[in-house]
């Protein structure tokens, strides 16, 4: 059975409107503009109300693919949430935004793969698409950080915001859309990215909360030698996958988690910062929203061309990692 060529047809970002800058968090924490900065390249991120939950931001992001798709509603068969900070257990975040967004006929269910979890939904969806199963999806990663941060941790505090990215996948013709993709995990290493309480494992307990277990516990050494190796060898497959060399890739989108990472990943594949998105210095490490936001801002700055050679690549807790390689074009 031949598979359908499927390629991303509209995407869509959401963002708080509160700004937390590096100023704000010198008050917070004991830390310092310098110190964020030339250790991870950030000066702000975003961080959503108290009122608010990841549908509110799914549903923005997912509304405007939506419009850019020009796809109504009912036509989407299937809807995937990467997530790890859902309104709830369950019901998934994915059937509030189902509900929300008015699509009647779409399958929907939640995605946990952490920062490459919008990576994982895309490849999980174009599958279906591909298949002849599905003819229409919606992809989201969302995650607001926020919730989960300890800000009296200034090793952590600094890094993480809020925000959602989305996109939709349709069949795309012959030579455009998803051209290969890589998924990997190395589950040795679950311990140094994690949230330690809050699952069956540890249920909240008054100890729990105490001991400030339900928040983001991380060994930053570990997990910035992880991401090195797993963002180029992951990069390097996905291309040899695709037929493709790094010459002839337009634009790269790295997950968006600490600017040392990425400039290490350009020195190594003698990448230009012309064909390198970079936006975490305004939003910080988004987690799932990450490529889903890098994409949609490159694309709103006219920084991806019909027939261009995009590379999407993330790595997260578990541990896991994920990239994929697509020419741009309906």
């Amino acid at each position: 059975m031949s598979l359908r060529p499927v390629g991303i047809t509209g995407v869509g970002k959401a963002v708080p409107e509160r700004v937390l800058t590096n100023a704000d968090l010198e008050k917070m924490v004991d830390t310092s503009d310098e110190w964020i900065r030339t250790r991870s390249g950030i000066r702000e991120r975003r961080i959503a109300e108290p009122h608010e939950a990841s549908s509110d931001y799914a549903i923005r992001a997912a509304n405007e693919a939506i419009a850019k798709a020009g796809v109504k509603p009912e036509e989407i068969d299937l809807i995937v949430v990467a997530t790890v900070t859902p309104d709830m257990p369950f019901p998934s975040t994915a059937c509030i935004v189902q509900e929300a967004i008015g699509a009647k006929r779409a399958a929907a269910f939640d995605l946990s793969a952490a920062c490459p979890g919008w990576i994982y939904g895309l490849v999980m969806a174009q599958q279906t698409i591909a298949s002849g199963l599905y003819n229409c999806a919606l992809v989201i990663g969302v995650d607001l950080l926020s919730r989960l941060t300890d800000w009296e941790d200034r090793s952590t505090a600094v890094l993480f915001g809020d925000a959602a990215g989305a996109a939709i996948l349709q069949p795309v013709s012959e030579g455009r859309g998803i051209l290969a993709s890589v998924l990997g995990s190395e589950g040795a290493g679950a311990c140094h990215l994690m949230l330690p309480a809050g699952g069956s494992r540890s249920p909240a307990t008054q100890e729990t909360v105490a001991n400030r277990l339900h928040y983001i516990k991380m060994n930053g050494t570990e997990v910035y030698k992880f991401a090195v190796r797993a963002m180029n060898e992951a990069t390097q497959q996905v291309l040899a996958k695709a037929g493709l060399t790094m010459d002839q890739v337009d634009l790269f989108i790295p997950h968006q988690a600490n600017i040392r990472i990425i400039e290490g990943a350009m020195k190594r594949m003698e990448l230009g910062p012309e064909r390198v998105m970079v936006n975490l210095d305004r939003y910080g490490n988004t987690s799932s929203a990450s490529i889903g936001l890098a994409l949609t801002e490159a694309l709103e700055q006219g920084r991806v061309k019909d027939g261009d050679n995009l590379v999407l690549v993330s790595f997260g807790a578990g541990l896991v990692w994920g990239a994929v390689t697509l020419r741009w074009g309906r």
